[in-house]
Formats: C-alpha cells, structure tokens, sequence
C-alpha cells in the first residue's frame, strides 16, 4: 500500500472535484456502447462524457470494453469489500514492505537489531522466508466470516513491494512456495490460489493485488547501484537490456495470476510511481521513465480473463478502471467508479496488540462511503501464524448482524443530495424508486447504542405526506411527516436496541 498516497490525494492541484450533475437523457435507440456507457452513468449519477476530474488525476478515462462496463457496473453494486496485506512482514510485527525503502519518512523507519545498517537489514527482512509458517491458514475461515459481514469480493496480497510471492511464480525463488519456506511443505502452499478458492466458493469477486514495483528482482533494484529510494535505480533509458528484463518478468509473474488461479475480476495494480513519465516530468520530478507497457499487460490479462477490472492505482487513464482513495472518504460523490480502502486497525499489516476500530465508526465508514456512491474495501492483517485477532472476527460479526437487516440501503444503492445533513445521511435504489434515510449514532458513542429521536428535521422536498415510510427491522413504528416543516415523527412501539444506524426506508408513489 502506498502511504504517502493520501498526502497526494489531499493536495488541491491533484484533487480537483467536479460538481457537475448528470442529466439522464431517455432513448428509444438500440443497446449501443455508447448508451451503455450512459446507463452505468446514470446508475453512479454521473456524467461520462464532460470533462472528467478525478481525485487524484484529471484524466479518467471511461472503459470502452462492454465485458469491462458490465463487470464495473456489476462490482460497484457490491459495495462492501475485503482487502488483505500478508507477507513475511507479518513475522516482525512491522509494517508492509516500507521498512526496506531507503526514504526517510515516518512510515519507512528500520528498528529491531539490524536498524543500524541498511544491508543487514535487508538481508534478514528477505530471511524471513526461511521461518514463514502460518500453520492456522484457514481461508475458509476468512471466507465465512467475510461473507456473514456482508462483504461481495475480495483483493488479496499476491505480492507487495519487498518482492515476496504468496503465490506459486516460476519467475523466482523468492516465494512462499520455495523449499526455502517451511510452509511450502503444507497442503495448501499456494497460498494466494486457496485464497481465492475460498473466497469463490462462497460467491465473492476475486481481485488479485500485485505490486509492480519489486524490491528483490535484480532488475528493478539492480544490484550494481544502491537503492536510493523506492524508485528503480538505473536509468531504463541507459540499460534498456536491464528494463526488458523487469518488464518482461512481471508480464510473466501477472500472466501466471490470470491463467493458473481461477476466475479473477480485478487486477489491482500498485505502486503507481511505476509508470510512463513525460520528459517534462522525468526534468522536473528527477525521476526516470517507468514505462511497464500496461496496454500490452491489460491486454494479455483481458484475453484469459475477460470483462477483468483493472485499476493501475494513481495513474490515471484507461487503465485504472476505478480509483482508491486511501484512508479518507471523499466529502461530496465523485463523477467516476471509486473505493476507499482503509484498515480496520492502525495498521495495513498485522501488528502485535494494534487498535481496531469500533463497530459504530465501520458502519458509519460503510454508510458514507455508498452514500457518495463510493465502495468500502476493509483490510484486515493476518497473523504470522496466519489467522485474524479475535476483535477482527467480532468486528465482522458484529457488522453482519447490523447488515441482515439493513443491507438493502447498502447494495445496488446510489447517491442522492444532499447525501449527508448532521446525523442523518441519505441514499436511493439503483431504480430511484427508494429513497433511505440512516439516522446514525455519534461517532464518539463506541458502543454504538442509539438514542431514537422522536423527531427529524429533513431536507425539504426529500419526501413528500403520499411516500410510504417504514423503519428496516421495525415492522410496527409508525411515522407521520409534517410537510410544511419537513418534519418527521417516529413513534416506535415497544423496547428496542438500536446499534449504530437506524434506517428509514421511503418508497415513491
């Protein structure tokens, strides 16, 4: 995961939001590309055809493949997803892969006994593949867990940036399944493959995680040259024999992900300061050109797996299909397919006794994010021994207790303004023909418990005396609306506990 990417994401020149509204033109014409575009714009409330800003970029560019449009359409109606950082990290209690960039920031900080010198450092983060054995690896587990919470797909961590396959490569030794790694010798190995066994079975789209940036290859850190920070340390433009080599084994390392592991529908693609670079940028930025040759990876994907979503993170262009704003949720709808990714704890990866995040402020995560039309990607850490905390499970328990009854507020919902107003936010069905309204605890309250008003205030216009309201879980309240105030009044009937949001759903006459 690239930390400093929310800084990036933060900074107004990167993070121009249009406010622009989408105006639903009605055609009796055929089912073309182009009004298929337009349907799956209408569905986010969007314009795909006015000049695009994107959070991070101004170049979105909307997919033109139908498989591409149908699956990005599909997926962003799943809202609620499950993203996994695991590696050998785990072992040390540290963070992702960072802790081997030669950058002085807080989140690449070195400690332990091998702190003091870079190299001997490095050579024992990259030991810990002979003492990786996660012998409670139950993916299974995971699976059920996830799909009780209410999540629908999951991406999960075949490789991040220190260069540690948790999958079955031929491209290099350093791999989960080498006999180098205890757990090799353990039925299920392939860690990555039985992942997304588990995960398919129990109905979730499949997203593979993959680092373009490798810190362990040779041809990306070339061994002849230092490291001087997390980009490559050659000048492809000098060694271009050096440059194919790298480009050539990560096309083989991702062509291996989309022949040999099933059906995958998303290819998400990290490390973004791996990409073509202008000669204005390469001058200004002091950087080399990056250029892996993503229409010839995409394209190869997309022929073993068509319909496949990628998202080349923080790139832009035609091949980040969604963005992924990073621990933050955007204030106001964006006008393209997104997702904000964030930990349930402190962490992206597993840290010895870290904080997790309560239930109330996850379901408030979950509710904002869709009402701005966003989807929630929740990571969780695995262990070194290969499971999750305890509190993650309760966490996903508790969220799955709070989604059998309110989920229909959640999936296939899209915005609708003014989508948030105090406590109260606000979402439509896919159809229009729903509005709900969350009445949501204080985020301070922890334990979630909330006090029902017997009143709310709401925007005017939102509902008018003829829509029939009812209270999701509550089939005997009743609600009488004051339309010259825009005042609803709740009366409940009996004792009951609400946790975390009560929602109202209200349909049109």
């Amino acid at each position: 995961m690239n930390l400093k990417l929310s800084r990036v994401l933060r900074n107004p020149q990167n993070c121009q939001k249009t406010k622009r509204n989408y105006q639903l033109r009605r055609c009796n014409e055929r089912l073309t590309l182009f009004v298929f575009v337009l349907t799956t714009a209408f569905w986010l409330g969007i314009n795909p055809i006015s000049g695009l800003a994107q959070e991070t970029h101004n170049n979105y560019v909307w997919p033109t493949d139908t498989l591409v449009l149908q699956k990005l359409h599909h997926w962003q109606g799943e809202k609620f997803g499950l993203l996994m950082h695991w590696g050998t990290y785990s072992e040390w209690g540290i963070v992702e892969s960072w802790s081997l960039c030669p950058e002085d920031e807080g989140w690449t900080k070195r400690t332990g006994k091998y702190a003091d010198d870079y190299f001997t450092y490095k050579k024992a983060y990259e030991h810990l593949q002979t003492t990786f054995n996660p012998v409670d690896f139950n993916p299974d587990k995971w699976a059920s867990a996830a799909k009780a919470a209410g999540m629908k797909y999951v991406v999960f961590t075949t490789k991040h940036h220190d260069g540690f396959c948790m999958f079955d490569t031929k491209q290099t030794d350093y791999k989960v399944t080498s006999s180098k790694t205890p757990f090799s010798s353990n039925p299920k190995a392939n860690i990555a493959k039985e992942v997304f066994s588990s995960f398919r079975k129990q109905g979730f789209m499949i997203g593979a995680y993959f680092s373009k940036p490798d810190w362990h290859v040779p041809y990306y850190w070339w061994p002849y040259f230092p490291p001087k920070d997390r980009n490559v340390n050659y000048d492809p433009a000098k060694y271009p024999d050096v440059w194919n080599k790298f480009k050539q084994f990560t096309y083989n390392q991702i062509q291996e992900l989309m022949t040999g592991y099933g059906q995958m529908d998303i290819l998400w693609l990290d490390g973004g300061w791996v990409r073509p670079y202008s000669e204005k940028e390469q001058k200004e930025q002091h950087i080399f050109n990056q250029d892996i040759d993503m229409p010839k990876i995409a394209a190869m994907a997309r022929k073993n797996q068509p319909g496949l979503i990628v998202v080349d993170r923080a790139v832009g262009g035609p091949y980040e299909n969604y963005q992924t704003p990073e621990q933050q949720v955007p204030d106001k709808p964006l006008d393209h397919p997104w997702e904000s990714c964030i930990t349930m704890g402190n962490s992206w990866s597993y840290v010895p006794g870290d904080h997790y995040k309560p239930t109330n402020t996850l379901i408030h995560l979950l509710i904002r994010i869709v009402s701005r039309g966003g989807n929630f990607l929740l990571n969780i850490g695995p262990s070194p021994k290969g499971d999750w905390s305890d509190t993650a499970y309760a966490r996903l328990k508790e969220i799955g207790s709070w989604m059998k009854i309110n989920s229909s507020a959640i999936y296939n919902s899209k915005p609708i303004a003014p989508y948030a107003k105090d406590n109260l936010v606000f979402t439509q069905s896919e159809d229009g023909k729903a509005t709900y309204i969350f009445i949501l605890t204080d985020d301070k309250n922890t334990a979630g418990d909330l006090t029902v008003p017997t009143s709310i205030q709401l925007p005017a216009g939102l509902l008018s005396a003829k829509s029939k309201i009812t209270v999701l879980g509550q089939p005997g309240w009743k609600t009488k609306l004051d339309e010259k105030t825009a005042s609803l009044q709740i009366k409940q009937k009996g004792a009951a506990t609400i946790k975390y949001a009560l929602v109202l759903k209200v349909s049109k006459p």
